[in-house]
Formats: C-alpha cells, structure tokens, sequence
C-alpha cells in the first residue's frame, strides 16, 4: 500500500522529531556549557536514587494523569497550559535545588503525561483503549539520542522493540482484570523499563540544574525545554501509530527507516 502524500509528510515530521539530537543538546544550548559539567557536581549514589525516583514519579503520574481524562479522539492538546505547569515546578526545584527534586518530580511529570494523552487523543487515540493509556506512559522512554547512547540503543523502533513484550502483556492484563492491586506487579513490570531511559532523561535535567549559576529562572527554563522535548516525542509517536492503524506496522517501520533525517 502507498503513503498518501500528507501521509508521508507526517511520517518524515515523525521521524525528524522522534531521532532528535536529544534533551541534553537542547539544555547545552540554553546555558552554554555541556552537561558533563553538571554530571561531575551530582552526588555518588545518584544513580540508585534517581531510578527510584523515577519510578515513583511515574507510578503517581499514571494514577492521577491518563486514567482520568476525558475521551475525545481528535481534541487539538492544550500544550501550553502544560508548559506552564511544569515551568512552575521547574523554577521551584532551580530555587530548592536538588532535594526538591522528589517533591518536583512526581508533580511534573504528571503535568507532561497529561499532555502526552492530550497529544495521544489529538492523533485519533482513544483513550478507553489500554493499550492508548500504556503507549502515553511509553513516551517517556522515547527520549531521543542521550549523552550515554551509543547509538544502537535509542533508535526509535528499537526501543519500541524492547519495550513490545512488556507492553503487551501489560494491555491484556489490565484490559481483562483492571487495576486492581493483583495487577501492580504487571504495570510496575512495564514502568521499570521505561523508568531505565526515563532516569536518564532526569539525570541529564538535574545535571544542569546543579550547575550554580542556573537557579530558579534557569530551572523554569529547563523544565519548559524538558516537557516540551517530551510533547515532541508524544506527537512523533502518535502520528507513526495512527498511520500504522492504516498501513500497518511493518510497513510503517520499513518506510521510517528508507527516510531521511534532518539531523
């Protein structure tokens, strides 16, 4: 089957903002010195704690974010109202510095998953459809090219791929028994492995929100760069689902990977 001319605009959109330079780039525009100058100022433990955070952050999101808003396919998003939000919470955690991160964290990220389902129904998604709810919560694990890639990890159906089990194991459960506590252990399953490249997306915010010259403006700043790196990865990965639901999934990732990239 061929791609309709808008079609194939869409999916070439898809593609340039899904295979971005990634969050970190974005930040080193802003403030003028890379990341790694903030990696060196993060405590030693670090890791461990960001991934748990991570997970809660998510967890908090999903219950209070995608299961509760209303279900209307093709409602344009509200992206600004969004922004806002986590610019708010952002300038709040450049003022605290990084003990807020695990008061901030939670409340933004359930602000950028609300506008990621926004995004998701916008595409044509319906958001009664468990597996629409499970794809918003994968977004989080589409975040473009990181500093720590290696460029055989992050291509977008690669981690999509690795992601494909996990997901839909998690639909047909939750589709058949709800989200009662017996089905926890399934979503937790899957939000662990989206928490593993969600944290380094975290990792890199925090970085450059150590960074002494950076405060409460520069965290607002940064937490707008943040959500609206993620409403891109939304919008690229909705417009490829609902042209998969047309075209269909291998041909869908066989024409993404013939396409340019602009970058």
């Amino acid at each position: 089957m061929t791609l309709t001319q808008k079609d194939q605009s869409e999916l070439l959109l898809a593609k340039n903002l899904l295979e971005n330079p990634g969050m970190a780039a974005k930040i080193t525009n802003y403030i003028g010195k890379p990341i790694e100058a903030g990696l060196e100022k993060l405590p030693k433990d670090w890791t461990t704690k960001i991934g748990s955070i991570t997970e809660k952050a998510l967890m908090k999101a999903s219950d209070a974010a995608i299961f509760t808003i209303a279900n209307v396919p093709g409602t344009a998003a509200s992206n600004r109202w969004h922004k806002f939000g986590v610019a708010v919470t952002g300038g709040l955690g450049g003022f605290l510095g990084l003990p807020a991160l695990a008061i901030e964290l939670p409340i933004s990220t359930t602000i950028m998953l609300r506008s990621i389902a926004e995004i998701a129904r916008s595409q044509g998604e319906s958001l009664e459809n468990q597996d629409a709810k499970l794809a918003c919560l994968e977004v989080f694990a589409l975040g473009g090219r990181t500093i720590k890639d290696d460029g055989t990890e992050s291509g977008y159906f690669v981690v999509r791929t690795l992601l494909a089990k996990t997901m839909s194991e998690s639909a047909e459960y939750i589709a058949a028994k709800g989200l009662a506590e017996e089905g926890l252990p399934i979503l937790l399953r899957l939000l662990t492995k989206v928490a593993e490249r969600f944290s380094i997306q975290i990792t890199e915010k925090a970085a450059a929100q150590a960074l002494p010259f950076v405060g409460a403006a520069g965290g607002a700043i940064i937490n707008t760069i943040f959500i609206d790196h993620f409403q891109d990865m939304a919008k690229g990965h909705f417009i490829v689902r609902k042209l998969e639901r047309v075209y269909g999934k291998e041909v869908i990732q066989q024409l993404y990977n013939e396409l340019p990239s602009n970058n």
